[in-house]
C-alpha cells in the first residue's frame, strides 16, 4: 500500500470515529469536537486542512492562493417566529419546517460571504455534535498569480465560475440539483428544474 492510500484510510477511520486495535479514533474525534465547540467564531480560517487526504481529493494544494475555512452551522430547521394572529395549531408553521438549502451548501455560502475575493472550490464534512454541524470549505483566491499560472486550477478564474457556491456549481450544489445521474429520470434537471418548468409544452 502506498503512503497516500495509507493516510487516506487512516483519516477515514478517524473521521468516522471507528475503534481500532492500535488506536481509539472515537476519543480523538470527540476531543476535536470539544475544541471546535469552544471557538467563539462560527467561521475560522485554518493553516491547513484537518482532513488532508479528503482535501487533496477535492483539489486542495499546499500553495499560495488556497484557503481552508471551518464553518459551524447549527442543527435543526432554523428559527421560525410564532404567528401573532390566531389559527389552529396545525397551521402555526413552527415545527417540522425544513431549510430550503442543504446545510453543507449553507456553509459554503457563508464562507464565500466572509471571503468575497475568493471562489469556492469544494467542501467536506468534518463532524457534528448535539447542536452543530462542522464543515471545511476550500476557497481559491482567483487574483493570486500562483493560481493564474497553475494550469490545474486556473479554470476557476474564468468569468463563468463567479459565485459558484450561490449558483450550485460545487460538488454539493450539483448533487442537490440532481446532476449526479443522467438518462432515465433525469430528463428535466438540465439546465435546471425552473428552466424546464417554463418551457412550452
Amino acid at each position: 500500500m502506498g503512503a497516500a492510500k495509507h493516510i487516506q484510510e487512516t483519516f477515514q477511520k478517524e473521521f468516522k470515529g471507528e475503534k481500532d486495535d492500535l488506536f481509539n479514533y472515537k476519543a480523538l474525534q470527540n476531543s476535536r469536537l470539544i475544541e471546535f465547540r469552544k471557538e467563539k467564531l462560527s467561521i475560522v480560517r485554518l493553516e491547513k486542512p484537518t482532513n488532508i487526504a479528503r482535501a487533496r481529493t477535492l483539489g486542495y494544494k499546499a500553495k499560495k492562493g488556497f484557503i481552508v475555512v471551518r464553518v459551524r452551522i447549527r442543527k435543526g430547521s432554523g428559527l421560525h417566529k410564532r404567528p401573532t394572529m390566531g389559527r389552529r395549531p396545525k397551521r402555526m408553521g413552527i415545527k417540522k419546517l425544513t431549510r430550503r438549502l442543504n446545510i453543507q451548501a449553507i456553509a459554503e455560502q457563508r464562507a464565500n460571504r466572509k471571503f468575497k475575493n475568493c471562489e469556492i472550490l469544494n467542501s467536506y464534512y468534518i463532524g457534528d455534535d448535539g447542536k452543530m454541524h462542522y464543515y471545511e470549505v476550500i476557497l481559491v483566491d482567483t487574483s493570486a498569480p500562483e493560481i493564474v499560472s497553475d494550469k490545474d486550477i486556473n479554470w476557476i478564474c474564468d468569468k463563468n465560475q463567479k459565485g459558484r457556491g450561490f449558483r450550485g456549481l460545487t460538488s454539493r450544489g450539483k448533487k442537490s440539483r440532481g446532476l449526479r445521474n443522467k438518462g432515465t429520470g433525469a430528463e428535466k434537471v438540465r439546465p435546471s428544474l425552473r428552466a424546464n418548468k417554463r418551457q412550452a409544452k
